[in-house]
Parts: C-alpha cells; structure tokens; sequence
C-alpha cells in the first residue's frame, strides 16, 4: 500500500505539470484530490488492513494528500500568472506608462456655504445646535403659534408621514423649542443648521428639501435694535464691509414684530438688474423679535426675557453670491457644476 501512494504521489505530480488551461487543472483535481479519487479511496479503506500497517499508510497518505493540496495550489498561481503575462502581450498595452489620476472630491457648494455661515456665526459667539429632521406637529407647528387651521400654515406644504401627527420638518424653527426647553431660563445664543422638507413644485427657485440656518438669541432686555446690529454685523462678514443693507416689514407667526433682510445687489451695485429684478436688493433672510406665545413655550417668562430669531437658506445665499441661477444645480450631481467650486 505504501508503494501504491508513493507511485500514485509521482504519478499526480508528472501530470500535473503539464496542465496548460484551468479546465484541465479542474479536472486533475477531480481526479486526485476528489471524492472519488483512488487516494480517497486508500483513505477510506485503511479499517481493512491490519492493525500493524494502519499508522504508517494513513500517515504516508496524509502526507501525500497535503503535498497534492499545496502543488495544485501553486499551479492554480501559476496559470493565472501568465494568463495575466498572455493577456498583457495580447493587448499591447505599456505598463511602464503612468496610472491616470485619481481625481479628487470637493465639498459640495452648499456645504461650503453652510460651513462658512456657521463659522461666521460661532466667531461672533453663537453656538451650533443641530436638532432632529422629524417632528411633531406640536413642534413644528403649535408651539411655534400655529394652532390647528391657522392660515400660516398653507405657506409650507408639509410631508406628513404614516404615523399620525409625525411629520418631516418644514423649517428648522422646531429646534428653538428644543433648545429652550433644554436651556430654560438660561441665556442662549445659537444656530440651528439643519435641513428642510416641504411638498412644493420644484422650479429654478425652489426644491423639495434645501438647508437652513436658524438662529436664535434669548435673554434679558434684549431688543430689534440687537437683531438688526447682529444681522448687519454678519452680513458685513459675509458679503464684505462695504454691503448695503436694509428692513422690510414682513409677517411670521413666530415672531412679533417680523421682517426681511435684504442686501445691496453685488452684480449691479445697486443701480438694477436681472439678477434683483430691477430693484437694486436681494434678500437674504426672514427675522423678528421672538413671539411671547414662542417664549412661553419654550419656558421663559415673556414678561422678563425677550429675544430675536432669524432664518437664512445656504443655498439661497450662494446663489446670490456666486451667481447661480438654477437651485436645482445643487441637487443634480453635475460634475461640470460641481468642480466649479
């Protein structure tokens, strides 16, 4: 038995070295090292020889059977190798010439501009609070003075989900009761980044989801005359110390009194253009004093503190600043956009 698995060792090794394809070195393998193989078959047999040879024939044929293993292995390394040799010659290719490069990614344009707003906003002493993107009504709507019904709340087309009363945010407001609640009665100073959801035609100005900047200031004997230096300040910082700027009267349920900001045209300096529609300014955000009805909510007691809100849209922002006209740019993964910035 034992020359039977040293002839059958020499005579698996001599045939296969002459295996040139991979479906000949299949079968080779078939043939030695499988189920049916005559070293299996030695294997299998060993209980019918006598005790005295058992040891040293099931030894010798596990040795047989590792040395098999490890030179079909190698042969496998081999073939694939100058398949690899083969395939190269046959296409002629050079592989002395350099790789192409890699070409390598970028911030996306309204994550810069969220990043330098927020950088803005923390050196004049805010810091960033980041707030959840489904809410409650309650949250979104009724502690922020939309009650059931109320009118305002047509001006944001909302995502409802399965669940009764959940909904994705419509505005990143919700954060400031958050906050409060958490902060209460505390001084706050913070910007609430986050992004936003609203069921509306996408068009060249709007989106279905886009980011926003609140901020929100909470204290004692805090007044517009804050707001309107705290916002002039950033919008200095942002679009340089030369910027005009200016307040309109506007409406938001969550704020008493409200306005708009907007500043100077930067493409036509003021004189009127396209780009502000002939009116010499754009605008940038909505603010206001925080409503009491907000405060109460947010348990602080109106009659002792007061405090201003604002909202900006980064995308908003860069369009104004780098000129572009289409928000749904920033949403199209277009590469002939996006390496631009």
């Amino acid at each position: 038995m034992l020359k039977r698995l040293q002839e059958l060792e020499k005579e698996a090794l001599a045939t296969l070295d002459a295996v040139e394809e991979e479906d000949a070195l299949q079968a080779w393998k078939v043939k030695y090292l499988g189920r049916s193989a005559a070293l299996a078959e030695i294997t299998s047999g060993l209980g019918e020889l006598p005790k005295e040879e058992r040891p040293a024939v099931g030894q010798r044929a596990n040795q047989v059977k590792v040395t098999l293993e490890a030179a079909y292995d190698s042969r496998v390394e081999a073939l694939h190798a100058e398949s690899l040799e083969r395939s190269l010659r046959e296409q002629l290719l050079d592989v002395t010439l350099p790789g192409r490069p890699i070409v390598r990614g970028r911030i996306h344009p309204a994550n810069q501009t969220l990043r330098e707003i927020t950088a803005i906003w923390a050196e004049m002493g805010f810091q960033v609070y980041r707030s959840r993107d489904v809410e409650s009504d309650e949250y979104n709507f009724q502690l922020l003075n939309f009650p059931p019904h109320h009118p305002a709340r047509d001006m944001q087309d909302t995502f409802f989900t399965t669940e009764p009363e959940i909904l994705l945010r419509t505005h990143t407001s919700p954060g400031q009761i958050r906050v409060m609640r958490e902060r209460a009665p505390e001084p706050i100073r913070v910007v609430l980044p986050g992004m936003c959801y609203r069921y509306e035609q996408i068009t060249a100005r709007s989106e279905i989801q886009f980011n926003q900047v609140e901020g929100l200031a909470v204290g004692e004997r805090i007044t517009f005359a804050d707001l309107k230096g705290t916002l002039i300040a950033f919008a200095r910082r942002m679009f340089g110390q030369n910027v005009g700027t200016r307040f309109r009267a506007s409406y938001f349920p969550f704020t008493e009194p409200s306005a708009e900001m907007d500043i100077e045209c930067f493409v036509c300096g003021g004189e009127g253009c396209t780009v502000c529609k002939y009116t010499g300014w754009l605008e940038i955000l909505g603010c206001g004093m925080v409503h009491p009805v907000v405060l109460q909510n947010g348990g602080y007691d109106p009659e002792k503190h007061t405090g201003f809100a604002f909202g900006m849209g980064p995308e908003r922002i860069a369009m104004l600043k780098y000129g572009i006209d289409d928000i749904r740019y920033f949403w199209a993964n277009d590469l002939r956009f996006l390496e631009q910035f």
